[in-house]
């Protein structure tokens, strides 16, 4: 591996430590700050809200800045809101940590987007679904390194070392020529601006395409263990195949990363790769919500997995083949922006209705969300032919 792609891995595994970070820490957190289950709510929530405006504006900072410049600012502001949660004494740092993380995760999450396929080379496809598979990676590790580091060093210090963790990729980005990568059309003062992408059907098909998309990966995430709770899944249980959620859906990310990289796909053929996705994702929801028992229930919870880890990467690699390069941080920005409004309100209406009718029927809405994202597919690929 190159120091470009080490750099890249390095930075990827830390973004999907950030988003599995609350996640991990939240119990102990709780006691610690002796907070009840809405404002542990609260901080969960604060990260996709916060996320909705700081991701156009790094973004802006992306296009308009060294890109280098902005990996280092934001792995210096995950390294501090790390520090700051670690030292909390009361709700208002935990907000702030919270506020701190979402901002440098956002910054160094939209460069590593812009330039994933500069790093891995391919088709953006193959790059977006390598690079995510060491994202979800990192999200996957996330929760057992914490849990072991915290048996032998405490919860302070485990943060502490984590703080340290997120310099690397800033670190590592210093033997990184960024300008030679953006190359020169990112250069030229002629390039266009972001009405280009006001005006971009392909931009705002695949913003839209994550915002049915995303809240179905948080959902899953989120309500897996209740959901096979109240199939009687013993709690063993339930957190067994919520891991085994996360390793299929890393494992399919690597395994359409081989295989496009071994069968490369027209764009009309990544079209209907998502449209196919889409479809798939209908299929588990439905099943999730109509199965009679635990097996079932436990088989809907790893197709999922199966389901969901190809999809996103294969829709940012749509955005990143198609703008152009000097406004690409932007069409990134827009996007996460746009899908962070799905993250954030979905599983908000999923989680009111479920406290009146139960997680499985609540799942409807997600149902309803995969109907939203084959719709959207089915457009997007007229545009890709």
């Amino acid at each position: 591996m190159t120091l470009l792609q080490i750099a890249w891995v390095a930075g990827l595994l830390v973004c999907g430590m950030g988003v599995a970070l609350l996640g991990s820490i939240k119990v102990p957190l709780a006691k610690r700050l002796e907070m009840d289950e809405a404002r542990v709510g609260g901080l969960v929530s604060m990260f996709g809200f916060a996320m909705i405006p700081v991701m156009l504006v790094m973004g802006f900072l992306t296009d308009l800045l060294d890109k280098k410049l902005v990996v280092m600012l934001g792995c210096l502001l995950i390294t501090s809101s790390l520090v700051v949660i670690a030292v909390a004494r009361r709700y208002t740092a935990a907000l702030l940590s919270v506020l701190l993380l979402s901002a440098g995760w956002s910054g160094v999450v939209n460069v590593l987007n812009v330039l994933m396929q500069k790093a891995f080379g391919g088709s953006p496809t193959y790059a977006m679904n390598l690079g995510n598979f060491f994202f979800g990676l990192g999200a996957f590790l996330t929760p057992l390194f914490i849990a072991f580091l915290s048996k032998k060093a405490g919860f302070v210090k485990t943060l502490f070392i984590l703080a340290v963790v997120a310099l690397l990729p800033g670190l590592l980005s210093f033997g990184v020529d960024f300008a030679a990568l953006a190359g020169p059309a990112a250069k030229q003062e002629a390039g266009p601006g972001i009405g280009v992408l006001l005006t971009d059907p392909i931009m705002w098909l695949t913003a839209l395409a994550l915002l049915f998309y995303a809240p179905m990966e948080a959902t899953m995430g989120a309500w897996t263990t209740t959901y096979l709770g109240d199939k009687r899944a013993s709690e063993t249980l339930a957190s067994a195949m919520l891991s085994t959620y996360w390793l299929a859906f890393t494992i399919a990310r690597l395994g359409t990363a081989l295989l496009v990289g071994t069968f490369p796909l027209t764009a009309s053929g990544t079209g209907w790769l998502i449209i196919g996705l889409a479809v798939f994702c209908v299929l588990v929801w439905l099943g999730a919500v109509v199965s009679p028992n635990r097996g079932m229930a436990c088989a809907m919870v790893a197709l999922a997995g199966v389901a969901f880890g190809p999809t996103f990467p294969t829709i940012v690699g749509v955005l990143t083949g198609h703008v152009h390069p000097a406004v690409a941080g932007r069409a990134v920005g827009l996007f996460f922006m746009i899908g962070g409004i799905g993250w954030s309100l979905i599983p908000i209406l999923i989680g009111a209705y479920a406290r009146k009718a139960g997680v499985q029927r609540a799942f409807l809405i997600a149902v309803g969300s995969a109907v939203g994202l084959t719709l959207t597919a089915i457009v997007l690929r007229s545009y890709m032919v």
